[in-house]
């Protein structure tokens, strides 16, 4: 195989360099059939090759968009490069997404080739069709349930490797060529933002932005190809491009995709990976579950898991941080990380990572501590879609549980007088597809990006995120109003899964509140509570009572800080559905649309604001199979109890 240059200025390039370097090395691993697949470097290098060279064939050229949908899995992150070696433009699809969702960026994004992972994306894009003429071009990869499909423009994976073979076979050098035309500044991945406030944006960040970005990160933690990383957060989320792409290409790691969604845990137990990468919910769930088996374990257990945690909460941040503890703390840490804290990160498959991150929204610092006093290294990475979710890294033996960290190496950031967080450097969009007005409104004169969140910058150098800056209000009678902050410290609790709080320019401030099923159908178990599903579990009074003490602990929290003593809730209402992205509840990120919400259960929000004791409703929901239909409920609003501003007892009278 001849080798282009290895400048490592795009994204096929520094494969074919790692593939000269350390050809036998694994990219990639893939688990099938309860079997650990693995593919080399040189391996990578080669299927790449064949695959450029087919999507040619077929007629894939320069500038064209290529959409690639489905889970985590080998061919289709090599997907990425094959575009790039013929300078198109891969725009990875979230796999969950509904038709319609799926149909704006096909059509936004004009294109014409797919690649699909299996047949339920198959019959998506076979079904759009229709309606999108332009997409001509269908290849998937698992063949399975595929036999009778005969459909014009379809083809499997292996049909394409076999056209790109004969292609690079009567066109010598042309695969070459292609790579070394390449060039650091053309437009590497097209991004969809999540819409949380309407339609969504394609973010194009070219080859200079991405590898730029991950050499710096990769730099900042010392990654390198001997780090292993499980893969298996969408690949159309910016954060998964960042380290299952950029920076394995950058560091040369292994890339590990587990066998589907259900093996994650599993599979994470298996391959004990250095580095891991999980948005807050992910952190969320996998302590709910910790919650719901220590409930369930023998009571020694539990009370050897209550005081070794205490002394984990009291001095684990500070030994992981190497900062001063006394003899004795660290005799008791060290007997628990014998008898709790080593057998629960073996549990959570966490036994050998180095460094572990968390982005995509804020983090409860409660959550935070929690992970880091158990000795997990996790810090928390900023940025946005539009900075290669790269502005802030929090460095080793620097994290503060309330920042997310001095500004990365390669940019720069200033506070506007509007309190929003400016943006400059390495990692910056080049532009939104086709809205060059989008594009205006969000880069300055300056080449500052708007990011659109409030904070401020510390002593330290280290920024604070508030909340969204659109989000950020005033109550009635003047406190500051930052409801993912409130939403955060309620979200810490296992029995609360989601929240969505209201209160700008209103005397007092409510929330609505999602329970989480399993942790509270656990509870309710154990306590002999029958319900015969969500909606009667959710609305059982002994759940209330659960959930109004999480409320006014949350409520004495608040009130030891100064600045958010004014807000606490005074009134919630626990929903009878969970918050779903099939309903446009949520993001396919899971990031709550907090005006659609306030619209669609508006008769609950005024419930809560007019002093109703309960309400009835009834919401539409669409099912898995694509029909529609409604949930309704009566459901009882509960005042929950206020504490004094500046009572430091609170927290323990709440108890």
């Amino acid at each position: 195989m001849t080798v282009s240059s290895g400048t490592g200025d795009t994204f096929p390039r520094l494969l074919l360099e790692h593939a000269r370097v350390r050809p036998n090395h694994p990219a990639i691993r893939e688990k099938d059939l309860g079997i650990w697949q693995t593919y080399s470097w040189g391996q990578a290098a080669e299927i790449v090759r064949a695959m450029a060279c087919g999507l040619a064939a077929l007629g894939f050229k320069s500038g064209q968009n290529l959409a690639i949908i489905g889970d985590n899995r080998p061919r289709l992150y090599w997907s990425f490069i094959a575009a790039q070696c013929l300078r198109g433009v891969p725009v990875p699809l979230y796999q969950d997404a509904i038709a319609a969702e799926m149909a704006f960026v096909l059509d936004n994004a004009e294109i014409e080739f797919a690649i699909a992972e299996n047949q339920e994306q198959v019959d998506k894009l076979l079904e759009m069709r229709r309606d999108l003429p332009r997409l001509t071009h269908i290849i998937y990869d698992d063949p399975r349930g595929m036999r009778h499909y005969a459909q014009e423009g379809l083809l499997s994976f292996e049909d394409l490797l076999a056209k790109g073979r004969a292609h690079d076979a009567a066109n010598p050098g042309f695969f070459d060529a292609q790579v070394a035309a390449g060039d650091t500044n053309d437009v590497s991945v097209m991004l969809y933002t999540s819409g949380t406030t309407g339609k969504p944006k394609g973010v194009c960040q070219t080859h200079a932005s991405f590898i730029g970005s991950a050499r710096g990160g990769v730099g900042f933690d010392k990654l390198g190809p001997d780090d292993q990383i499980l893969s298996y957060l969408p690949m159309a989320w910016v954060g998964d491009h960042l380290f299952s792409v950029a920076q394995s290409l950058v560091a040369g790691f292994t890339v590990n995709c587990p066998e589907s969604g259900a093996t994650v845990m599993n599979d994470l137990r298996e391959i004990g990976p250095t580095y891991y990468f999980a948005p807050p919910r992910v952190f969320e769930g996998l302590l709910t579950q910790v919650s719901i088996r220590m409930e369930d374990a023998a009571a020694p257990k539990r009370w050897l898991y209550e005081k070794f945690m205490a002394v984990a909460r009291r001095c684990g941040a500070e030994i992981l941080d190497g900062k001063p503890v006394t003899v004795t703390d660290r005799l008791l840490y060290a007997l628990g990380t014998f008898f709790v804290y080593g057998p629960l990160r073996n549990v959570l498959g966490m036994s050998r990572i180095r460094v572990a991150y968390t982005a995509g929204a804020a983090i409860g610092p409660d959550l935070f501590r929690f992970y880091r006093s158990i000795g997990v290294n996790l810090k928390q990475l900023y940025g946005q879609t539009e900075t290669c979710a790269y502005v802030c890294l929090q460095p080793d033996g620097g994290v503060k549980l309330e920042t997310v960290g001095p500004a990365a190496p390669g940019v720069e950031i200033k506070i506007a007088d509007s309190g929003e967080v400016l943006v400059r450097g390495v990692g910056v969009l080049k532009e939104y597809y086709k809205r060059p007005d989008a594009t205006a409104e969000v880069m300055d004169a300056e080449g500052f990006f708007h990011t659109g969140d409030a904070g401020v910058i510390d002593s330290d150098g280290h920024l604070k995120i508030i909340d969204r800056a659109k989000d950020v209000g005033r109550t009635a009678r003047g406190a500051l109003f930052a409801p993912n902050y409130i939403e955060n410290k309620l979200k810490f609790f296992p029995q609360i899964k989601e929240a969505v709080c209201f209160g700008h320019g209103k005397d007092t401030v409510c929330a609505l509140i999602n329970i989480d099923a399993d942790a509270v159908g656990n509870w309710a178990e154990r306590r002999g509570l029958p319900y015969a599903g969500y909606v009667d579990l959710a609305g059982k009074k002994e759940v209330l009572a659960l959930i109004q003490e999480c409320v006014e602990k949350v409520n004495a929290q608040l009130a030891s800080e100064p600045q958010m003593a004014d807000t606490q809730i005074a009134r919630f209402v626990v929903l009878h559905k969970e918050l779903d992205p099939d309903d446009d509840e949520l993001t396919r990120t899971r990031k709550v649309r907090r005006g659609f919400i306030a619209e669609k259960y508006g008769v609950l929000v005024d419930a809560l604001y007019e002093g109703r004791k309960d309400q009835f409703i009834e919401t539409p929901v669409k099912f898995e199979d694509g029909r529609v239909g409604k949930i309704s409920a009566v459901l009882e609003v509960r005042d929950a109890r206020h504490f004094p501003a500046g009572d430091s007892r609170a927290d323990r009278k709440a108890a």
